[in-house]
């Protein structure tokens, strides 16, 4: 994600994020945000119609991968950004609540499983290949 993207997602201007992440360098490692090159700048210009700003603009934008994207709101100090955050915070508790459950269930098939017979097998194998994640590769996020 752009640097222009995610400030207006945060609710700051460009400049605003940009120089709170340089004050807070630290925060942000290689794999949270990078600096495009100009090869890339004019790759993504080409690829996104809706960037005509960065098209002209002079200064190399930052590109931020999904860490820095949720990193960046503790270093901004603007309500939306707050909002966000608290937002992201509770979107990963659920997730590791539903991971919670899968896993008791998972058990409880286990232990079903136990005190039937093999004819209720092909159910069991069933439910097993419906709780297995899908296998589809990942999206490879940044440039």
């Amino acid at each position: 994600m752009l640097d222009a993207d995610l400030a207006e997602l945060y609710g700051v201007t460009t400049a605003r994020l940009n120089e709170q992440v340089k004050r807070n360098r630290h925060r942000f490692p290689d794999d949270f945000m990078f600096r495009l090159n100009p090869v890339e700048k004019a790759e993504v210009v080409a690829k996104c119609d809706n960037l005509p700003r960065l098209k002209f603009s002079p200064v190399l934008p930052f590109a931020f991968t999904e860490h820095g994207a949720i990193m960046a709101p503790s270093v901004l100090n603007s309500h939306r950004a707050v909002e966000i955050s608290v937002y992201v915070v509770r979107a990963f508790v659920r997730m590791r609540e539903a991971l919670a459950e899968h896993r008791d269930l998972a058990q409880r098939l286990d232990e079903m499983e136990k005190k039937y017979d093999g004819q209720f097998r092909v159910v069991f194998d069933a439910i097993r290949a419906l709780m297995e994640p899908l296998k589809t590769p990942r999206r490879r996020i940044g440039f």
